[in-house]
C-alpha cells in the first residue's frame, strides 16, 4: 500500500463518497491525516449491501449516512446527523461521479480517468481513450464546479498506451495505483494551501455519452485496428456485438482481441505486391443469453462432459455457495440454476468472487475472465473443479531436470523443438563431462537429421505463420529485454553451469560468458525499432518522378552453429541480432558444451518468446551441422570454429541453397612488444592475451613478437606471475586457471608442445598436464620460436606463450613475420609512441588491433576476421541478419516493384 512520507501539518476535514476499491485505498492512505472522516453510500444494485469502503469504515467507526436510497439522492444528506451539522467539510472526495443537483458546500474534487482533460470528458472517458485509438492516456484531478468535468485542473499524470490495452489492463497498470498516489497528493497540496487551479480550455473537448447496444455493433467495414480498438474500448454491457449465424455475440472486453500488422507476400521477384490486410484475433464471444466461450471453440461440437465431484470437492462447492450468497444478498438461496449476472452482479463483484475464492483455495488461478465464461453456480463449479484437477488447462511447459553434486542447479538436458523439451527422435543420448574431475554430469539428447527438419519446420512456421513475423519490432525488443532480465536473475545459476560444463573459472563465467551474453541481448533488443532502410537519389526518367528506397527485410530461418569456448557467450553474440531483425533459428551448440544452451532455451520460453522462434540441437557436427548446411529452407548459416570445418560449411551452402554464411574461424594473432612500452601493462595484458579462458579464446594471442633489448626482462617478469597463479577447481572464488574443455582437447596440447620442442623450441616452464583428476594444463611459455615452425604458424588454442625475439627497431620487419599467417582475426601493439602505434596498426592484417591493451570487446564494435579468419561480423549493428530489397515507387500509379538486392555490405574495421 502506498504511504505518503510527508505529513499534513494542516489536518483537514474530510468526506468521500463512493463504494469502489479506490475509494477504500484513498481513504486508507488518508485516514490518520484527517482530523473527521464521513463516508457516504447507499445499497447498491437490488438491494445489495456494498463491500469495500463501507465496511473498512463501519469497522474503523467513521460516521456513514446514505446518500442514496433505492437509487434517488436524499435530499440535503449532509446534515442527517448533529455531528456533520456541527462540521464544516474543507473538501469532498469524489472518487465517482454524483450527478445529484443537491449536493454538499465547499471545495470538491474530482478523479477522472483516463482522461488528459479537456479530451474525452464524461463516465466513458476510459472507453473513448480506447476506441479513438489514443497513443496517450492518464488522469486528472480538477475542481468540481457545475459542469462537473469543466472546473480547473489540478494535476495530471499520463501513461503511454499499449496496442493491446484493455480498460483493465490500463486501469490496474497505471490509473488506479497513480491515481490513489494523485488524490493523497491533492489532498496535501490542499492543506499546504499550494494546490493549483488552472483552467480548462473550452475548445478541443470531446463529449461522447456511454454506449448502448442500438449504437455498440461492429461494423466490419471499418480497419482491422478500428475494430480492435471498438471491441476494447467497451465494458461488458453492452459490450461490442456482431450477428454471428443469425446470433447476437458480444466481443468481451477483457483481452478480447489482438490486431497484427499487415503481412505483405511476394510471389515473386517481377510481380507486384500482394497486400493481405492487417488481422484482428477475438478470444472470446459471449452471447445473448449471456454465456461466454472462447472464440476457438465456437465451431466446436458438443458441450464436455460434467465432472462427478468427490466428497472433499461438495466440501469446497458449498463453501463457495457461501461466498456467491455473501454476493448476491437481494438473492433468497444460491441454487444451481442461479446466473451471477442475472442476480445483479457487477464487475466489481467478479473481482470480489475471484479473490475471495482464491482466498479458500490459493492453488487454482483463477481469473476473472473465468466467471465471465461460467455464468451460472453449477458451470462454475464445474469449472472451479476442473482447474482444482488441473484439467482444462494449457499445455504444460515441461523441463526434465537434472542436478549436479548436490547443488540446486537445474539443467534441461532433452533438444528444444518447437517449444517444448523432448527426447530426439531417435531416443539416443550422449554423456557430457565435467571437465574438473572427468565425471559424468548427464545425459544429453542425441539429435539426428530427423529432429534437424523438424526443427526447421517449426523455425519456418514461426516465421512466415506464427506472431514473431507480424509482431510490432519493438514489442520483439521487449521480449528481448525479458530474456535479458532473466539471464540476469539467473546470472549464478547460468555461471555455474557454464564452470561445470565448459571448465570456465566461476569469476570469469559471471563476468564474461554470462555478463556480456546479458549485455549483448540488451544491445540488440534496443536495435528492434531501428532497423531502418533509406531513400537513393536517382536520374528521373521523364514525365515520372520517381522515389527509390530501400527497406531491410529478416532473411527468415536462420542456423547457427557455436564453439565450446565460450558457449552461452557464443550463443548470445549469434541469436540476439538475429531474433532482433525478426528471424528465427536453429541453434546446434557444441557437444561437449550443450548445458547453458538448453537452460537459455527454458529461459526464452519463460520470456515469452513463441514457440518455433528458437530451436537448440545438441549432438554431433557432423551429423546436425551437416545437416543444418544442406537444408532447403535455411536461409542464412552463422558458425564459429575451425577453419577446415568452416570450409567444408561453405561448400555444403553453396552446394545446397547458396545460403548465405558468416564464418569466425581460427586464427594465429600476432602481438607486437616494443621496448619504449608500459612494461607492467605489456606483462599483465600479454599474460591475458594466451591464458585468458584457460588459451581457450578466439582472438588469443598465438604468436608474440618482443623487442630484443626486453625480451629477457619479459619473460622472467611473465614466468614469476606464471607461478603465482592459482590452478584448481573452477568453482572455487579464487581460482586462475580451470580445465582445459575436453580431454581430446588436453591431448592435442601436449602434442602441440612435443612438436614444439622437436623442433628446437625452448621449453621455459609448463607444457606438462598438472598431476590431478581433471584436464589440467600448465600454463607454458616457449621462446627461441623460428618462423619456420609449427607452433610459429599453427594455433594451439591453449595456454601456451609462443615467443620470437626481433631485432631492436626493425618494424618493418616484425610487421613482414606477423602478417606472414593464413589467418586474420586480431593483433595486438605496445608501445608509447603513437606514431609508431597507428603505423603498425595500419599495417597490421587482422579485423581488430589492440593497442596498448588486448581482449577488450564491446556489444557494440563489430567483430570477425580477414583471410582465413573467415567474413563477417558479430556485434554491432552491421551483424543484423537482414536483407535490403530496393523499391521503386511512381507516385502517379497505384503499383510498386520489388528489385530484390540480397546482397549484404559488410563493414571493416
Amino acid at each position: 500500500m502506498f504511504v505518503p512520507t510527508a505529513y499534513f501539518q494542516n489536518k483537514l476535514k474530510l468526506a468521500i463518497i463512493g463504494q469502489s476499491l479506490f475509494g477504500q485505498e484513498v481513504y486508507s492512505n488518508l485516514r490518520n491525516r484527517a482530523i473527521r472522516w464521513w463516508v457516504c453510500h447507499g445499497p447498491d444494485k437490488d438491494g445489495k449491501q456494498t463491500h469495500s469502503v463501507s465496511s473498512l469504515m463501519t469497522a474503523w467507526g467513521s460516521a456513514i449516512p446514505r446518500w442514496r436510497l433505492k437509487g434517488k439522492p436524499i435530499a440535503r444528506w449532509w446534515r442527517r446527523t448533529d455531528r456533520e451539522r456541527r462540521a464544516q467539510r474543507h473538501a469532498l472526495l469524489l472518487p465517482v461521479h454524483p450527478h445529484e443537483r443537491d449536493r454538499p458546500p465547499g471545495p470538491r474534487l474530482h478523479h477522472l480517468p483516463p482522461s488528459l482533460l479537456p479530451l474525452h470528458r464524461g463516465a466513458s472517458a476510459i472507453n473513448w481513450t480506447l476506441i479513438h485509438g489514443d497513443k496517450r492516456a492518464g488522469f486528472s484531478v480538477f475542481w468540481a464546479d457545475d459542469g462537473l468535468d469543466t472546473g480547473p485542473i489540478l494535476l495530471q499524470r499520463e501513461c503511454p498506451v499499449e496496442p493491446n490495452d484493455t480498460v483493465d489492463t490500463l486501469y490496474n497498470r497505471f490509473l488506479f495505483p497513480e491515481g490513489i498516489k494523485a488524490m493523497v497528493e491533492s489532498v496535501q497540496l490542499i492543506a499546504d494551501g499550494k494546490a493549483p487551479r488552472i483552467p480548462q480550455p473550452e475548445e478541443g473537448a470531446t463529449y461522447e455519452g456511454i454506449q448502448n447496444k442500438s449504437n455498440a455493433k461492429v461494423d466490419m467495414s471499418l480497419s482491422a485496428e478500428s475494430i480492435h480498438n471498438w471491441i476494447r474500448g467497451h465494458d461488458k454491457v453492452p459490450g461490442a456485438w456482431a450477428l454471428l449465424d443469425g446470433q447476437v455475440t458480444e466481443r468481451e472486453r477483457r483481452q478480447a482481441s489482438e490486431v497484427f500488422p499487415a503481412v505483405v507476400k511476394h510471389r515473386s521477384v517481377s510481380s507486384s505486391c500482394v497486400s493481405v490486410p492487417a488481422q484482428l484475433l477475438v478470444k472470446n464471444l459471449q452471447f445473448e443469453d449471456g454465456k461466454m466461450i472462447p472464440a476457438s471453440k465456437y465451431f466446436s461440437s458438443g458441450e464436455s462432459s460434467s465432472v462427478e465431484l468427490t466428497d472433499d470437492e461438495r466440501k469446497t462447492a458449498e463453501e463457495i455457495r457461501s461466498i456467491w450468497k455473501g454476493i448476491l444478498s437481494n438473492v433468497p438461496a444460491v441454487e444451481d440454476t442461479t446466473d451471477f449476472f442475472k442476480s445483479g452482479a457487477a464487475s466489481m463483484d467478479v473481482v470480489r468472487l475471484v479473490e475471495e475464492v482464491k482466498q479458500k483455495c490459493p492453488s487454482v488461478q483463477l481469473q476473472s475472465e473465468d466467471v465471465y465464461m461460467a455464468t451460472t453456480f453449477q458451470d462454475f463449479i464445474q469449472m472451479f473443479v476442473r482447474k482444482l484437477r488441473g484439467e482444462d488447462q494449457e499445455e504444460e511447459f515441461i523441463v526434465d531436470y537434472v542436478k549436479v553434486n548436490n547443488m540446486s542447479v537445474k539443467m534441461p538436458h532433452q533438444c528444444f523443438i518447437n517449444g517444448k523439451f523432448e527426447d530426439a527422435e531417435n531416443g539416443k543420448t550422449y554423456n557430457t563431462i565435467n571437465p574438473t574431475d572427468g565425471s559424468v554430469i548427464c545425459k544429453v539428447a542425441y539429435c539426428s537429421v530427423g529432429d534437424v527438419d523438424r526443427a526447421v519446420a517449426a523455425a519456418k512456421e514461426a516465421y512466415e505463420d506464427g506472431p514473431w513475423g507480424r509482431m510490432n519490432p519493438r514489442d520483439r525488443g521487449s521480449l528481448l529485454y525479458k530474456v535479458a532480465d532473466l539471464m540476469e536473475e539467473h546470472q549464478e545459476e547460468l555461471a555455474t553451469i557454464e564452470a561445470l560444463d565448459s571448465g570456465a573459472v566461476y569469476t570469469l563465467a559471471l563476468k564474461t560468458h554470462v555478463g556480456m551474453s546479458i549485455q549483448t541481448f540488451r544491445y540488440f533488443a534496443g536495435w528492434c525499432d531501428k532497423i531502418q532502410g533509406k531513400t537513393i537519389p536517382i536520374n528521373q526518367a521523364r514525365p515520372n518522378r520517381n522515389l527509390t528506397f530501400t527497406r531491410k527485410e529478416p532473411l527468415g530461418v536462420c542456423a547457427i552453429v557455436i564453439p565450446w569456448n565460450y558457449p552461452l557467450m557464443m550463443l548470445a553474440w549469434k541469436s540476439a541480432a538475429c531474433l532482433a531483425a525478426g528471424n528465427t533459428l536453429v541453434l546446434k551448440p557444441a557437444q561437449v558444451t550443450p548445458l547453458t544452451a538448453l537452460k537459455f532455451a527454458e529461459l526464452s520460453v519463460k520470456a515469452g518468446i513463441p514457440k518455433g522462434v528458437i530451436n537448440i540441437l545438441p549432438g554431433s557436427g557432423g551429423m546436425v551441422g551437416q545437416r543444418l548446411s544442406d537444408h532447403p529452407d535455411i536461409r542464412k548459416l552463422g558458425f564459429t570454429g575451425s577453419t577446415p570445418i568452416g570450409k567444408q560449411i561453405m561448400k555444403s551452402c553453396a552446394l545446397s541453397n547458396l545460403k548465405k554464411v558468416s564464418l569466425e574461424l581460427g586464427g594465429k594473432s600476432p602481438l607486437i612488444i616494443f621496448h619504449d612500452c608500459d612494461m607492467d601493462k605489456a606483462v599483465r595484458m600479454g599474460m591475458s592475451s594466451v591464458f585468458f579462458n584457460k588459451g581457450e579464446n578466439c582472438i588469443a594471442a598465438g604468436r608474440l613478437f618482443v623487442e630484443e633489448s626486453i625480451h629477457d626482462e619479459y619473460i622472467s617478469r611473465v614466468v614469476s606471475e606464471i607461478k603465482k597463479m592459482k590452478i584448481g577447481d573452477p568453482l572455487d572464488r579464487s581460482t586462475d586457471h580451470g580445465p582445459q574443455n575436453h580431454k581430446a582437447h588436453l591431448d592435442k596440447l601436449l602434442e602441440y608442445c612435443e612438436v614444439g620442442l622437436k623442433e628446437g623450441a625452448t621449453l621455459v616452464c609448463g607444457g606438462r598436464q598438472v598431476d590431478r583428476p581433471g584436464f589440467f594444463m600448465e600454463p607454458t611459455v616457449f621462446t627461441d620460436v623460428e618462423d619456420h615452425m609449427f607452433i610459429a604458424k599453427e594455433e594451439s588454442f591453449g595456454p601456451v606463450m609462443v615467443v620470437s625475439k626481433f631485432k631492436e627497431g626493425d618494424v618493418d620487419g616484425v610487421l613482414h613475420r606477423a602478417n606472414d599467417t593464413e589467418y586474420g582475426l586480431a593483433s595486438g601493439v605496445f608501445t608509447r609512441d603513437i606514431n609508431k602505434a597507428m603505423y603498425v596498426s595500419e599495417r597490421l592484417e587482422a579485423g581488430t588491433v589492440f593497442v596498448n591493451t588486448y581482449n577488450k570487446t564491446d556489444v557494440a564494435s563489430p567483430f570477425g576476421g580477414f583471410k582465413q579468419s573467415g567474413f563477417g561480423k558479430d556485434l554491432g549493428q552491421y551483424q543484423l541478419f537482414y536483407r535490403e530489397p530496393a523499391l521503386f515507387l511512381l507516385p502517379v500509379l497505384t503499383t510498386f516493384y520489388f528489385i530484390k538486392s540480397f546482397e549484404e555490405i559488410f563493414y571493416v574495421l
